[in-house]
């Protein structure tokens, strides 16, 4: 093992979209767990939207990362060397780790994951965080019942997929939002939505309205901005709208843009909700062995996109999700 590795580290709060010169590209020096402490190599990191948010300095669910800070990620790290005893070399471990090659931890906050029960990325997707908000947002905060109709935005993403799926399994008519007709028919054809709408084409709004003939009982939103908007008109009677994201606005220099169609909770005796994850965090482990059973029993599918690379193509990496390029959970493979 060398001497030093690499980090990513936060150079510059971006302005708009993220450019290169807001990164350092680091060589850190190795260390060797104390007492305690494992030390770990990096195998895969996660990609999210929210790590856009994390980037600017304005209070959120989470401190923002600090410049000069080795950038905020969940990973997944291969033991090479412990003194813990929880953890040994060659166990495999999931953690906020950061983007860089190797850690060191005191396991506070790490989870042992076996990758011949299902495949590393999975631990980040269905298993990970994105399977968790879904659950907990469309279960929880959704107060889904059987038969009713679900509309989700961003829904190729790693977290819409998730949702479409679980509320399939519980008896209900889901229909998703994406970009591009190939991902509209990954939806459909494989993922088993009933209706998935291209935003990007033609005649978006009325094949809306076509398809929730009796309106959504719960929209689960990804996008925020026009779509949420546009969601808000096709509300049913004590509707749900659970606030998960708004990738749409994350890049944007002013400030966000609101729902001007709000009134519409009003008239449909509807709420508005949002939610964080790491609320639920007593309960993933419920939420955990409840989708490796649906995964086992083939009723849903773990969307992942694996792009193989080295540390230093995280920045780049990162836009896929905000040019619309991935599919399913997004993950960086160090090769």
């Amino acid at each position: 093992m060398s001497d030093t590795h690499r980090q990513i580290r936060l150079a510059a709060r971006p302005q708009g979209e993220c450019k290169p010169s807001d990164w350092e590209h680091a060589d850190a020096p190795a260390a060797a767990p104390g007492e305690g402490e494992f030390a770990g190599a990096t195998k895969m990191i996660s990609l999210d939207p929210a790590m856009r948010g994390w980037l600017d300095d304005r209070p959120s669910y989470l401190p923002p990362v600090g410049i000069g800070d080795v950038m905020r990620a969940a990973s997944i790290v291969e033991v090479t060397a412990s003194n813990h005893p929880g953890f040994a070399i060659g166990d495999h471990v999931v953690g906020t780790f950061g983007v860089q090659e190797q850690v060191v931890s005191d396991g506070r906050g790490a989870l042992k994951v076996d990758p011949d029960t299902a495949p590393l990325a999975t631990y980040l997707a269905a298993l990970g965080m994105p399977g968790m908000t879904a659950y907990f947002g469309l279960l929880d905060v959704g107060a889904l019942k059987e038969g009713e109709t679900v509309l989700v935005s961003g829904a190729a993403g790693a977290v819409g997929s998730m949702v479409g799926q679980i509320a399939k399994v519980k008896g209900c008519r889901v229909i998703g939002i994406a970009g591009g007709p190939e991902k509209c028919a990954l939806l459909t054809d494989e993922l088993g939505f009933d209706a998935a709408l291209d935003y990007r084409a033609d005649g978006f709004k009325k094949a809306l309205r076509d398809a929730t003939p009796d309106g959504v009982d719960v929209y689960f939103d990804n996008v925020g901005g026009e779509i949420l908007d546009l969601a808000l008109t096709r509300l049913a009677m004590k509707a749900r709208v659970v606030i998960c994201g708004a990738i749409s606005q994350y890049n944007s220099e002013s400030r966000p843009q609101g729902p001007s169609n709000y009134m519409v909770l009003l008239v449909r005796r509807a709420r508005m909700e949002g939610f964080v994850v790491f609320d639920y965090a007593k309960r993933y482990a419920e939420a955990a062995q409840e989708i490796a059973g649906w995964i086992a029993e083939g009723r849903i599918k773990s969307q992942e996109h694996v792009v193989q690379g080295a540390i230093d193509d995280f920045p780049e990496t990162l836009q896929m999700l905000f040019r619309g390029e991935n599919v399913g959970k997004l993950v960086l493979e160090l090769a």
